[in-house]
């Protein structure tokens, strides 16, 4: 859902000053708070170098971690390795401050002058993301621990995974504000700014907001999936459709809209999308099929074929076409080429010269590349099977074709019926498909053979 923080201002302010923290939370609240006290230190070192207020790092530091020092602030993962969950890519680190700083400059808060109760809870929710206010649940990020989320006061619910929010379910975690509250009764330091003492001054979130929309409208266009919304906040939807971009486009996969990823954004928005050329398979698929028809021995269909260009000389499925009719001479081939009636020697020699066109190009195995264009996996899961598969394929295909779908029939019949029903046209494709495989395994064949590859005959004694 499109979320604007002067929207949604008033409602922070609001459950800010009716929350009460539950009286059996209370004690927990009281612990998170005195072990973010006692680390103060540690966050001021932070606060230095970034003007973010060491209480906020506190809070951030309990919600994503639960104070382990030893972990990155922006996911919680080791601060001892990269990174591999958005953020991806971080670190290294030799300190928790040394990661925290890294975190929050990526998040946009360093240098932020606002620090208000309604902007300090919006910062909190945008770095948890927006998907408990899109299934009208106040987010347990922050107010978990409170009367402001779960009953009987409130709706309760948790993602359990990824979009799937089980409304049964009550987050354990004490929320950010809880904690908060907890920390202004032990520490009477901490205080909200009113807000920014320049009124031209714009928060980083803000300098930002323009680029992550544009950033988000040229992602969309590209088809992000799931659709982002476009307003300008870089929330956890964003940070993922970036690193998928980044992923796709050979960048660091680390979700942030850094420089180089903006540009790389920009140029793919900006390039035409050129459709893709319809093709005509009808005049390939009439010649397979007419191919079938005179292995199986009989004769091309009678209709008038459609007049259209002549294949090129080398095309190969005229190369097919000629091979096959010089070794069948009882039945006229479909194309251009027609066959004559040479001497033996003669016909011998065109067969072998066919073979050697099929077999080699500028001295290239053809087939040879061919053979291998599944892969190397598949090539030899499928090496020495195409040609039974294809038989199989084709004999199946025969069936198929010519059974009846019988609603009432039982048996064999009934399922042969219920598969053709299943698959209209069923020997219009699968059988030039079957023939084809067939093909490629006897033209394999002959490639190992002309190669000098092929296995040598078996003893049999």
């Amino acid at each position: 859902m499109k979320v604007s923080f002067e929207a949604i201002k008033d409602e922070y302010e609001r459950n800010w000053s009716n929350m009460r923290i539950r009286s059996g939370r209370a004690e927990a609240a009281t612990q998170a708070a005195r072990k973010a006290i006692n680390h103060k230190d540690t966050y001021t070192e932070i606060q230095n170098k970034t003007d973010v207020p060491w209480w906020f790092v506190a809070v951030l530091h309990s919600r994503e971690s639960s104070f382990n020092f030893n972990t990155y602030l922006g996911n919680g993962q080791p601060l001892n390795r990269v990174t591999t969950i958005v953020p991806k890519g971080r670190g290294p680190f030799a300190s928790f401050a040394e990661g925290a700083v890294d975190a929050l400059r990526l998040e946009g808060f360093v240098g932020a002058r606002d620090w208000s109760i309604a902007k300090t809870m919006f910062r909190l929710e945008q770095y948890n993301g927006f998907g408990y206010r899109g299934r009208g649940v106040n987010s347990p990020y922050l107010w978990s621990g409170s009367n402001v989320y779960g009953p009987p006061e409130q709706r309760g619910g948790k993602f359990v995974s990824d979009g799937s929010l089980d409304p049964g379910t009550v987050d354990p975690q004490l929320g950010a504000a809880v904690i908060l509250k907890a920390m202004m009764e032990l520490d009477a330091s901490i205080t909200f700014d009113g807000g920014p003492t320049m009124l031209s001054h714009l928060e980083p979130e803000e300098q930002m907001a323009s680029t992550a929309l544009l950033m988000q409208k040229c992602l969309n266009n590209l088809g992000a999936n799931p659709m982002l919304d476009e307003d300008g906040i870089v929330g956890p939807k964003t940070k993922a459709a970036v690193a998928q971009f980044q992923q796709q486009h050979g960048i660091a996969e680390t979700g942030v809209l850094d420089p180089m990823t903006v540009a790389a954004i920009t140029r793919a928005a900006q390039q035409p999308v050129t459709p893709a050329p319809t093709v005509d398979l009808s005049q390939i698929l009439k010649r397979l099929e007419d191919l079938a028809q005179i292995m199986r021995g009989g004769l091309p269909a009678t209709s008038t074929p459609p007049v259209i260009a002549p294949p090129a000389a080398n095309d190969p499925i005229t190369l097919f076409e000629r091979l096959f009719a010089l070794i069948n001479k009882t039945a006229p081939m479909p194309g251009p080429v027609t066959p004559t009636s040479p001497a033996p020697v003669d016909q011998l020699k065109q067969v072998v010269d066919l073979l050697s066109t099929l077999l080699n190009k500028d001295g290239k195995p053809v087939l040879g590349q061919v053979n291998g264009a599944l892969g190397e996996t598949i090539g030899k899961l499928l090496n020495g099977k195409k040609t039974a598969l294809g038989l199989i394929g084709s004999v199946l295909t025969a069936l198929l074709s010519s059974v009846t779908a019988s609603p009432n029939a039982g048996g064999i019949a009934g399922l042969l019926g219920t598969i053709v029903s299943a698959v209209p046209g069923l020997g219009q494709f699968a059988m030039p498909i079957s023939l084809a495989l067939t093909a490629w395994g006897v033209l394999g064949k002959m490639e190992k053979w002309a190669q000098g590859t092929a296995p040598p005959p078996k003893v049999t004694t």
